[in-house]
C-alpha cells in the first residue's frame, strides 16, 4: 500500500529570502487572502449601498487581519499546542513554523467587528454580513498553505489519494487540508456568494457562515489526526476540533431563527 501512495513532493517552505527577511509560502498564503478579501470589499463599496468609504473599509480589513493572525496563533497554542507553550513560551510568537486555529481567529475577527461597528455607528452584524463571504477566501489559501507546510494532516487511510507526509509516518494519510480548502474554501465562498445576491435580514449571512463553517469542520474532523497530545480526547469519540465546531453550528441556526423571526431586522439591500 506504501508502495502505491502518493509521495509528498519537497517543497521548501521559504519562497525566497533577502538577507535577514524571508518569505514563507504559508505566510504568502494569507497575504492572498487578504489580497482576494480587499478585491471584494472595494468593489462592493463601489458599486453597492453600504454605510461605509473604502478608507473605512480599509480599516475594517486591517483590523479583521491583525485579528485573524492574533486570535488564530492564540487560539493553536492554548487550545491545541499548550504544552509547546509552557516549555517555550517564544513558540507563542513563531507563526512562520505553521499553527494557526481558525476558532481562536475567528474569536479575534468577532472582536474587530465589535471594535469596527462602535467605531462607525453602525450595528455589529451589518458588519459580519458584509465581511463573512470574504472569510473563505482567507480559509481556503491557508488549507494551500497548511499543505505545502506538511502539516494539519489527516487520519491513515487506503483512498487512491492518500499521501505519505514527512513525518507522518510510513503510511498514506488522507490530505484533510485539500478537504478543508473545498469544503471551508471553496464550497463555503460559493454558497455565501449565492446567498447574498439576493437581500436577506440582518444577520443572516452571518447565520450562513456559522453553520457552514461549523458543518463543513466537524465533517472533516473525522478524516483529520488530532494533536498527538489530544488523541485521547473525549476519549477518542469527539475531537477538540469537534467540539469548538459544535457552538458554531448551534449559533449559527439561532442567528438565522433570530434573523427572520426579529422585526428590526430590516432587509439589507446587498447584492452581488
Amino acid at each position: 500500500m506504501t508502495a502505491e501512495a502518493w509521495q509528498f513532493p519537497q517543497i521548501d517552505p521559504v519562497i525566497f529570502s533577502i538577507g535577514p527577511i524571508s518569505l514563507h509560502w504559508y505566510g504568502f498564503m494569507y497575504l492572498i487572502g487578504f489580497i482576494g478579501a480587499w478585491y471584494f470589499a472595494n468593489r462592493w463599496v463601489e458599486h453597492e449601498n453600504t454605510p461605509w468609504n473604502k478608507e473605512q473599509i480599509s480599516d475594517l480589513l486591517f483590523y479583521g487581519f491583525l485579528g485573524v493572525i492574533i486570535g488564530g496563533r492564540l487560539g493553536y497554542v492554548f487550545f491545541y499546542q499548550f504544552d509547546s507553550f509552557i516549555d517555550d513560551p517564544l513558540y507563542l510568537l513563531k507563526i512562520w513554523t505553521g499553527g494557526m486555529s481558525f476558532h481562536g481567529g475567528f474569536l479575534g475577527v468577532l472582536a474587530a467587528f465589535y471594535f469596527f461597528a462602535h467605531k462607525t455607528s453602525t450595528r455589529f452584524f451589518q458588519v459580519a454580513d458584509f465581511i463573512a463571504p470574504l472569510v473563505p477566501i482567507g480559509l481556503g489559501a491557508g488549507r494551500i498553505g497548511n499543505f505545502i507546510n506538511a502539516e494539519l494532516w489527516g487520519r491513515t487511510t487506503d483512498v487512491p489519494w492518500g499521501i505519505v507526509f514527512p513525518g507522518a509516518g510510513d503510511l498514506p494519510r488522507h490530505p484533510s487540508q485539500l478537504y478543508e480548502f473545498f469544503l471551508e474554501g471553496l464550497v463555503l465562498f460559493i454558497i455565501l456568494m449565492w446567498f447574498r445576491r439576493t437581500p436577506r435580514p440582518v444577520g443572516a449571512i452571518s447565520g450562513i457562515f456559522s453553520l457552514g463553517y461549523g458543518t463543513f469542520r466537524f465533517m472533516v474532523e473525522y478524516v483529520r489526526e488530532p494533536d498527538a497530545h489530544l488523541q485521547n480526547f473525549m476519549n477518542g469519540y469527539v475531537t477538540m476540533g469537534q467540539m469548538l465546531s459544535l457552538p458554531m453550528i448551534i449559533v449559527g441556526i439561532a442567528i438565522l431563527v433570530w434573523a427572520y423571526r426579529s422585526p428590526k431586522n430590516q432587509i439589507s439591500e446587498s447584492k452581488a
